[in-house]
């Protein structure tokens, strides 16, 4: 019985790069001698243990045969006879089927280090195919390690675009999908992993409201990349700028879809997208399964992103009726979610990436100025119900007004 060190722990730190989790192989062991030892079974699909002390994950061995569609479409094997090589090989790029030994020792059958080395995502064999998570996953890892100078292997790219066209993308569960999807958006370079997934044809399969913005064009004035796509992932890059809070990075990610239902004959101009955008957005959030907070702060994003870039034009009903719609006085931080993803949809433009922008300030500002105006006042001149609404509201009109003013 003996225990390996495996996948991105020993491959992140050859990189000297930040590793989040150590897990473990175990090569002729049993599950009864696991137990016996103290690991704790927690394994459904295959067995994996937490051990006792450290709780970091032990897997046995094992190999794996394709027998159905999707990622859970295997017959695993588990057996002491099996060797950590063939372990090694059934996993998807040579610089996860690296291990090291309880010296420290490197163990390298497919050349990881090498590739590692040369900064490239290279399969382990053909068996790369059967599974079509492993697409997703070749992405994200374009997401977290691009900015080192990695890039995908020819003939693996050839291999992701082959998946895609035998239709095994169609076969994953939405969980697992959001779940690869979720942890690209919180990388160093989020839009990496979409361009990926464009590049070999999955993009239009998992988000074809997000695929369908490239060729969509917009007003030079405005956006001097011209191509809603393209700015799109320079919003996403910027929003990964920001904030590494994923809900706003996702909420950049979809707030121009309604873009994508502009009849032709209106380009470049994209009269009332953002409404046209809130039933696509609430879409993608009900077939990927994200959580609410994600959904939420995405619709707000797209239906009032337009309300942000004209924080100083607004009349001042209209931008105490944007914040009231935001929910800021009841949830003041999804109200700075809101204004960082409408940030990034400034900056996420050719040339405007470190530009200087007041509506941020002028939100703030005025927010900050309406938030002061409580009922307490109206109740000692003793109104009541509506009257003191209706007061609140013309007070913070005021507000805004003069909080707005070196603004305009």
């Amino acid at each position: 019985m003996k225990s390996y060190l495996v996948g991105g722990a020993v491959r992140d730190k050859l990189l000297n790069y930040p590793a989040n989790d150590r897990d473990w192989v175990v090569v002729g062991a049993t599950v009864e001698e696991m137990e016996a030892a103290g690991y704790k079974l927690v394994g459904n699909d295959f067995p994996v243990f937490l051990h006792p002390d450290t709780h970091e994950e032990y897997a046995l061995a094992r190999t794996e045969r394709k027998s159905a569609h999707g990622y859970k479409g295997f017959s695993v094997s588990a057996s002491p006879e099996v060797t950590l090589e063939q372990d090694l090989l059934r996993r998807d790029l040579t610089i996860n089927a690296m291990a090291e030994d309880e010296n420290g020792e490197l163990i390298d059958p497919f050349n990881g280090r090498t590739d590692l080395e040369n900064r490239v995502f290279r399969h382990v064999s053909e068996a790369f195919t059967e599974d079509p998570l492993r697409v997703l996953r070749v992405a994200r890892y374009m997401a977290r390690y691009h900015h080192l100078g990695f890039r995908i292997a020819e003939e693996t790219m050839s291999l992701m675009k082959d998946i895609v066209a035998q239709g095994e993308i169609q076969h994953l569960v939405a969980e697992r999908i959001w779940q690869e999807t979720d942890r690209a958006i919180g990388e160093n370079q989020p839009q990496r992993y979409f361009q990926v997934l464009r590049e070999c044809g999955a993009l239009k399969i998992i988000l074809p409201e997000v695929d369908v913005l490239f060729g969509v064009p917009q007003t030079k004035e405005y956006h001097p990349e011209i191509d809603t796509g393209i700015h799109t992932m320079m919003v996403l890059e910027q929003a990964a700028r920001l904030s590494s809070d994923n809900a706003v990075r996702f909420a950049a990610l979809l707030h121009d879809l309604g873009k994508g239902t502009t009849p032709e004959n209106e380009w470049p101009k994209h009269i009332g997208h953002e409404e046209r955008g809130v039933p696509l957005v609430k879409a993608v959030c009900k077939r990927l399964k994200t959580p609410n907070p994600f959904r939420d702060l995405a619709v707000v994003v797209a239906r009032y992103h337009l309300h942000y870039h004209r924080a100083a034009e607004l009349r001042d009903d209209t931008f105490l009726s944007t914040l009231e719609n935001l929910d800021a006085f009841r949830r003041p931080e999804r109200f700075e979610q809101f204004l960082l993803a409408c940030e990034a949809d400034s900056r996420g433009r050719t040339g405007f990436e470190n530009a200087a922008f007041d509506q941020p300030t002028i939100y703030r500002v005025a927010f900050a100025a309406a938030q002061k105006i409580t009922a307490q006042p109206f109740l000692q001149q003793g109104l009541k119900g509506t009257d003191i609404a209706d007061a609140i509201r013309q007070c913070r009109i005021e507000s805004i007004k003069q909080a707005r003013q070196p603004y305009r």
